[in-house]
């Protein structure tokens, strides 16, 4: 049996449904804008994508893309499914994102054109295989067999020379930390250096490991061209780092799939660049169907943003997210869900009582480093706050208990019920 790639589209158009549908599919298959001699029948029988569904919904009164066509009056919003042969592109994600999200964002014909789900067939998971270490890899590098998995972010995130910045991990493993990650705007710049970074951090991550048999995981900020990942990785594995730190959107799928296919340690994947390409509801790629790509090219950790969170998403996209990230893809090792983006103590109840789970990167920056009593507390009132939720407590239980979510409210704003 042939098998297919199911793609699901939000559309707009002032063309009938049925006809946009037909010049989609024919435009990210066998057509082109008229029926050429050797587009034959049988052609088109064996390799045309097809119309599965459309599903018309109501217009949300957006405006149209720019250089879109035909009359305003007219426009109607559909959900559209095609299904592509596989047989066009086989199991190869750049091939496939050619095919259903090439040149269709450019067609005039559409008002708006957004890819909102993937569903694709084994063959996927047959060459590529996904997550080396994922959920319980990188609960065993870092030694939280259980419970929320508490990180943060280098603050300031760029200008600590490598000297300030031993400082600050020595401070944030002695509190407790599971999880420190470069700034995805800290790379390889001449003022801290990957190399000079690796060489400052690793020395106290293994003062710290000598002395509590813990080490935390830091992630290492290797993005760079694709001719320099391996070096970059092999670096900080050869210092005895457990973790690297790739932005998939700045690498790409293929950089992404590289690295993977040589990693020793776990990839924290960072979603840097994505509101670019999901942001607008007009056009781009929507979070569910980019994750299950991120995740078959190899990441290890994916960024879903957490609720209350800085930047544009709502908590019903961000828990979308994170279940998204959580349902399983063909087989693969489940990939770890990374909630950042304004994150503090006060909102551990409210997520765990949305997501149900504690196999969660929690990242917290300024949660952290920004707390009255300094980053220890900061770390502390992270630790108690999920703790206390993880035992069902009441978000006022861990209040009462816990001074430093007590402080850390008095700088965030109340906890979240």
């Amino acid at each position: 049996m042939t098998s297919h790639v199911f793609a699901t589209y939000i559309i707009e158009t002032s063309l009938p449904l049925a006809r946009a549908a037909e010049m989609l599919a024919g435009e990210q298959s066998t057509g082109t804008f008229v029926r050429v001699e050797r587009e034959s029948d049988d052609v088109r029988a064996r390799f045309a994508a097809q119309v599965e569904s459309i599903h018309e919904l109501p217009l949300t009164g957006s405006s149209a893309l720019p250089g879109s066509v035909g009359d305003p009056d007219l426009r109607r919003r559909a959900r559209l499914r095609l299904r592509f042969p596989l047989g066009n592109f086989g199991p190869s994600l750049p091939n496939l994102m050619a095919a259903v999200a090439g040149n269709l964002f450019e067609m005039k014909e559409l008002a708006a054109i957004r890819l909102i789900d993937l569903e694709l067939p084994q063959e996927f998971a047959d060459r590529y295989p996904g997550p080396g270490f994922g959920v319980a890899g990188t609960r065993a590098l870092m030694n939280r067999p259980s419970g929320a998995m508490v990180g943060t972010i280098i603050k300031p995130s760029i200008g600590l020379s490598p000297e300030e910045l031993a400082e600050v991990v020595g401070d944030l493993a002695a509190a407790g930390i599971d999880f420190i990650k470069d700034d995805e705007l800290q790379a390889n710049g001449p003022s801290a250096p990957l190399a000079a970074r690796v060489a400052a951090v690793m020395p106290v991550l293994k003062r710290h490991a000598d002395r509590t048999g813990k080490m935390p995981m830091y992630a290492f900020n290797i993005t760079d061209d694709i001719g320099r990942l391996e070096a970059n990785h092999d670096l900080v594995v050869a210092a005895g780092g457990t973790c690297v730190m790739a932005c998939i959107n700045l690498i790409g799928l293929a950089g992404l799939e590289f690295l993977r296919s040589h990693a020793a340690v776990p990839i924290h994947g960072h979603r840097a660049m994505l509101g670019a390409i999901a942001r607008s509801d007009q056009v781009g790629i929507a979070f569910g169907a980019w994750q299950k790509i991120a995740r078959l090219s190899g990441a290890d950790h994916l960024h879903t943003n957490g609720i209350s969170n800085k930047f544009y998403e709502s908590d019903a996209e961000v828990l979308a997210a994170i279940e998204a990230v959580r349902t399983p893809l063909l087989g693969l090792t489940p990939t770890v869900p990374v909630l950042s983006s304004g994150q503090w103590g006060g909102l551990a109840h409210a997520t765990y009582s949305a997501v149900g789970t504690t196999d969660l990167l929690v990242l917290s920056g300024g949660g952290i480093h920004g707390h009255p009593d300094g980053a220890a507390a900061g770390v502390a009132s992270m630790r108690d706050a999920w703790a206390s939720a993880e035992r069902g407590e009441d978000a006022s239980d861990a209040f009462a208990a816990s001074e430093p979510l007590r402080r850390a409210a008095e700088r965030f704003g109340p906890v979240r019920v």
